[in-house]
């Protein structure tokens, strides 16, 4: 029987800072410079606090998910729309479907029930942690535990996730780190920033309306890292 490999990349947005409460603008400023005796330290501050709020899932939420089968070489990428209307297109055996962000975690959880490994990059530290508490905050609750069992890539006791940023990395072992891009790069595979655009250009894009364009993003993301994974695949990995 094959088993279902499934990749996975999420594509987050920070809340707008002026729309909290006083309490938590209170909590988040609390550390910045005076903004009387050094302005321009509390500027740079209260921009760097503004970008960053995308990577709390408590200041954030997640406007695409995107899964893809590396053996089928089909997938899909819900995304968030802000509530407008959009048909359903498949571009490249990519099918987008909008949907807001309970409805995107309510599909990736089901699909994960039928999934035997995940693959991702960086995804045991940064999207699934972020997916979990997202689920939580609605009420969904994740049907698998994708960041227990770091370093069995057997299958065994568990769900299998190929965090690729850990196992190209030898799990830290390694002197060295990289973005996904520039794994791409080492290894001839097109970057996601070919497509004209980066993690710091969703944010600035769904304030735009460009909801499409950061789902085909996503997708971008899902192709690179299944690529790079079929290099970790027939290369690197330990045969048991």
């Amino acid at each position: 029987m094959n088993k279902k490999r499934l990749v996975f990349d999420i594509e987050m947005v920070g809340e707008d800072f002026d729309k909290f409460d006083e309490a938590t603008k209170k909590d988040l400023t609390k550390k910045f410079p005076d903004p009387k005796k050094d302005p321009a330290g509390y500027e740079k501050a209260m921009s760097d606090m503004k970008n960053n709020l995308v990577f709390s899932p408590l200041t954030g939420k997640i406007v695409a998910i995107g899964v893809y089968d590396i053996d089928e070489e089909k997938g899909a990428v819900y995304y968030d729309t802000s509530g407008e209307k959009a048909d359903d297109v498949e571009v490249d055996g990519i099918k987008y479907v909008a949907m807001n962000e309970a409805e995107m975690l309510t599909k990736f959880w089901g699909l994960a029930e039928i999934t035997d490994e995940f693959i991702s990059f960086f995804g045991r530290r940064a999207d699934v942690p972020y997916m979990m508490i997202r689920s939580a905050v609605h009420g969904i609750r994740p049907s698998k535990d994708l960041i227990s069992n770091r370093y069995n890539s057997t299958g065994l006791r568990g769900a299998t996730h190929h965090d690729l940023f850990d196992l190209l990395t030898f799990y830290g072992g390694a002197m060295y780190k990289g973005s996904l891009h520039r794994w791409c790069r080492a290894f001839g595979i097109q970057s996601p920033k070919e497509s004209g655009m980066d993690g710091s250009d969703v944010g600035p894009a769904y304030e735009k309306g460009k909801y499409l364009d950061i789902a085909k993003y996503n997708a971008e993301d899902l192709f690179a890292t299944g690529k790079l994974f079929q290099y970790w695949d027939q290369y690197l990995r330990q045969r048991v």
